[in-house]
């Protein structure tokens, strides 16, 4: 019966994930679809002629790439920041990892941050493009990149004087109780010089009783001070390992949002170059892209201080190849078509065929942009949600609390999407994907360091996820099926 409980238990709670990340199928296939109709994606079409579909597809994934891994940032930065506030004004008190106002504030401000840095990205992305076209996306996009590492010194700059600012709080405070300790010792020396004084001088029966009932008083503050004292170190150990802890995931976090872009800007701006050369579709172009691929792979995969902005920046770097790839595929696949119309007596002009090119190409890179920067916020996401539940708050919590936020993240999406915009309602939706994602990866995350495997409720948890994502998810299940081993994988990395 436990472990059939266990089991039970495990498939409710990874049922409430599942269903959060299947409740943004739709919305987001919406936004897509309002992306691609014909008046937002004449822009694309007018670009694709520039970069050709390898540049295109390499520049359109770096961007949203981009975009998905700073917003996730930007919330797991705000996060730390307001948890590492609670613990430097002692607001959790002796035992700030229980504090529930530490995990409801922090989870609700990393949420919150990543929606509107989502929203915020997605509106400019737009704008950029209507306005200046491919190039002047190459532009920002390049800027962006290179800004990054000095707005990551300031970060890390900003994140010491906090953390200078808690240790003096903290030495404020033992030096409080310090100060107590000795008053209280002075205090008893005096009582004993005292009762010295009295034995000497040969003093009453009731002087006695009186430096008896003093002297029990003073044991008793002893007992408190020490009992105090005890209690303030251990909140120090505590706080100590929880500003250790979320210092080196704000550290982690900031080199990924410092370098992780470099791989894949570079080879966007490669491949832009080549399509403005007029290689943009040949065949010398793509295997200088492969060649440049597995050059920058190879020298990340073989460093010897390898680190999770390493292993991130590959990836993203071959997802952004694998949207080139399908965005060339596009227009081969309408080239194919009109060889077959061809043979069957329907001839079509040069104009129409590059026509249905451009369109298949732009279409192509578009869904499978908006795809990658799902998988990526849903990745990074679930990293978050699986350190969370492995090393500070429990996997209920997170897991639960995550998909509260998230469901209510989609509601406010949903009413402000005029407001929004296609863009901007794209770069937040994304945004909540990722809020799901931590819900996911809490829910698949592996147990706690020093606790033993439960199977049955490992087992409950992943037939619940996989439940409900396919039930709220309208039964998307490639999408989903995708999704979920993304999911799983980066819950059981530990970004630390």
């Amino acid at each position: 019966m436990s472990a059939l409980v266990e089991a039970a238990a495990g498939l409710a709670l990874g049922a409430a994930a599942g269903c959060m990340l299947g409740a943004t199928e739709d919305p987001v296939d919406a936004t897509l679809a309002a992306m691609t109709a014909s008046g937002p994606l004449k822009p694309v079409l007018e670009e694709v002629r520039a970069v050709g579909p390898l540049g295109l597809g390499t520049l359109m994934g770096a961007t949203a790439l981009t975009a998905a891994m700073t917003s996730v940032i930007v919330g797991v930065v705000l996060a730390a920041v307001v948890a590492a506030a609670f613990v430097a004004t002692g607001s959790c008190g002796p035992a700030p990892r229980r504090s529930a106002g530490l995990w409801v504030s922090a989870g609700l401000a990393g949420a919150v941050g990543t929606a509107l840095a989502g929203a915020g990205f997605g509106m400019a992305v737009e704008s950029v493009v209507q306005n200046h076209g491919m190039l002047g996306l190459l532009w920002a996009l390049g800027v962006f990149t290179a800004l990054k590492t000095p707005l990551s010194f300031v970060l890390a700059a900003l994140w010491r004087r906090g953390e200078a600012r808690c240790t003096l709080g903290r030495h404020a405070e033992r030096e409080q109780v310090e100060a107590a300790e000795w008053q209280l010792r002075q205090r008893t020396t005096l009582q004993v010089e005292r009762r010295m004084v009295a034995l000497e001088a040969g003093g009453a029966a009731g002087g006695a009783a009186e430096e008896r009932v003093a002297w029990a008083a003073e044991q008793k503050l002893r007992v408190e001070m020490e009992t105090r004292k005890t209690r303030s170190e251990e909140a120090a150990v505590e706080q100590r390992t929880a500003r250790d802890w979320v210092r080196a995931v704000v550290t982690r976090y900031v080199d990924l949002l410092a370098f992780s872009g470099v791989p894949m800007t570079l080879v966007a701006v490669a491949t832009a170059g080549l399509g403005l050369a007029g290689y943009g579709g040949h065949q010398a172009a793509l295997i200088a892209l492969l060649v440049l691929v597995v050059a920058i792979a190879y020298l990340l995969m073989s460093s010897s201080d390898f680190q999770f902005w390493m292993l991130v920046g590959v990836m993203a770097m071959i997802v952004s190849f694998v949207v080139a790839m399908l965005t060339l595929h596009a227009g081969q696949q309408a080239v194919e078509a009109a060889r077959k119309l061809r043979e069957a007596g329907r001839g079509q002009t040069r104009e129409s065929v590059g026509g249905r090119m451009d369109l298949q190409s732009s279409l192509e890179a578009l869904s499978a942009t908006v795809f990658v920067a799902r998988m990526c916020q849903l990745g990074l996401g679930a990293a978050v949600g699986g350190a969370l539940a492995r090393r500070a708050a429990g996997r209920v919590e997170v897991t639960a609390g995550a998909a509260a936020v998230a469901g209510l993240l989609l509601a406010a999406v949903e009413v402000l999407a005029p407001a929004l915009g296609d863009g901007g309602r794209a770069g937040a939706l994304l945004g909540v994907v990722g809020a799901a994602g931590v819900s996911v990866g809490a829910a698949l995350s592996a147990a706690p360091e020093g606790q033993p495997v439960s199977w049955p409720g490992t087992a409950g948890r992943v037939a619940g996820v996989v439940a409900g994502a396919l039930a709220a998810g309208r039964w998307h299940a490639v999408n989903i099926g995708l999704q979920l081993p993304v999911a799983y994988v980066f819950a059981r990395i530990d970004p630390v």
